[in-house]
């Protein structure tokens, strides 16, 4: 809009979001990323729920339902009770990835992983993406979902000879 000078007016600022020290995540499509990259991308923003595939793609997690959050907090609290029960096995939740040998870090709904095997990763692999597949991979699918889902679900937490998949 030009002002009675024939200026030109600057448009009106956006309305600003209140101040929440939180940014939305936002990438460019077609982006590429390394596991190392993804590792610095996953920690400037770490209320956010990423996975990257072997290809580089990143994956934004949606949040559940609360029958899924429900379901999942009885899964991991079983699991827990059972490894505890059990000894030499440690739990993980969906917060935590893994990456696996063709480059992915993926976060499956639950993991089991014995104890020898979380004992022999340095300190800073456990403070990262432990660079392994899990003993136990647990993913919760909808009724609604084909049961030919889990066959991909599998993909290439397979091909790093997972010992069970529920």
């Amino acid at each position: 809009m030009h002002a009675p000078t024939g200026e030109m007016t600057p448009a009106p600022a956006a309305p600003q979001a209140p101040a929440t020290g939180l940014e939305p995540l936002v990438l460019p499509p077609g982006l590429k990323l390394s596991p190392e990259q993804f590792a610095l991308v996953c920690e400037a923003n770490h209320e956010a729920v990423l996975e990257l595939t072997a290809t580089g793609q990143v994956i934004a997690m949606t949040p559940t339902g609360g029958e899924t959050s429900r379901c999942n907090t009885r899964l991991l609290f079983r699991l827990q009770a059972w490894a505890e029960r059990r000894g030499g096995w440690e739990v993980f939740d969906s917060s935590g990835g893994f990456r696996l040998s063709d480059g992915s870090v993926l976060s499956p709904d639950a993991a089991v992983l014995r104890m020898e095997r979380w004992q022999a990763l340095t300190p800073e692999q456990r403070r990262g993406f432990p660079p392994l597949c899990p003993d136990l991979v647990v993913e919760l699918v909808s009724p609604s979902v084909a049961a030919g889902f889990c066959e991909g679900v599998e993909g290439p937490r397979g091909s790093e000879a997972l010992r069970r998949r529920w």
